[in-house]
């Protein structure tokens, strides 16, 4: 039975698996998932009772959080050398220290950010929003730093930690601008602009932008079709 990937292109951390298949070469039949509508939630939710995309289907088995369906692709369907995950075990523990930094120091108060907004005003968190933009903040200058001495986040190859940076550094920058003096992390970006997987997945999402709540922050070479 073929791979299959429940999703939605707009979505960042489904962006992160998008990527990571891509740089795999794995053939994944993708099924756009639409929570909105009711019989589609509800057969997702018997399938993954937390209801958070993207899922992965491998036959009977079912491949749930992102850093996990990235490790189980390519320990098991990747077909080239990229592997995303180093053989050493001390390199691979800081590809997923990065991998999970960027989850829950960009990726999550971004997602707060972005999704305060779309609250009735009488249910909006200010206090918590200025706190998840003072973390993307914090998150910056450690992500600067540690691009003192590597070209990527994890070190010299592109891992499953590119794979996170990509989109959760797509979506914040939207939201709260790198500091001229971090001028590593401003290049890091660019890099990853221009990474064929991630700009194949930009590409795919752009028909969604217009529904991103932060629209107006894109930059303009996105949001006029102009990646990488």
């Amino acid at each position: 039975m073929a791979l299959r990937l429940h999703f939605h292109p707009l979505s960042s951390f489904c962006q992160k698996v998008l990527i990571a298949i891509d740089e795999l070469g794995v053939d994944v039949e993708r099924s756009f998932l639409n929570l909105g509508d009711p019989d589609e939630r509800a057969a997702f939710l018997a399938r993954w009772p937390t209801g958070k995309m993207p899922l992965l289907e491998d036959g009977e088995r079912v491949v749930p959080e992102t850093s996990v369906i990235i490790e189980y692709l390519a320990r098991h369907h990747a077909r080239g050398e990229q592997q995303l995950m180093p053989a050493d075990a001390d390199t691979a523990l800081e590809v997923r220290l990065m991998d999970r930094l960027l989850d829950f120091y960009v990726m999550l108060p971004m997602q707060q950010v972005v999704g305060d907004r779309i609250r009735a005003e009488a249910d909006r968190d200010p206090v918590g929003v200025v706190k998840s933009r003072e973390t993307l903040a914090m998150a910056y200058g450690l992500l600067d730093e540690r691009l003192a001495d590597r070209r990527w986040i994890a070190g010299e190859d592109f891992s499953m930690a590119d794979c996170a940076a990509a989109p959760s550094l797509f979506y914040a920058t939207t939201l709260v601008k790198f500091m001229p003096t971090q001028e590593r992390l401003a290049d890091y970006f660019e890099r990853l602009m221009a990474r064929p997987s991630v700009a194949r997945t930009l590409e795919e999402a752009k028909p969604f932008f217009k529904f991103y709540p932060y629209e107006e922050g894109l930059p303009a070479r996105f949001r006029k079709g102009d990646i990488g």
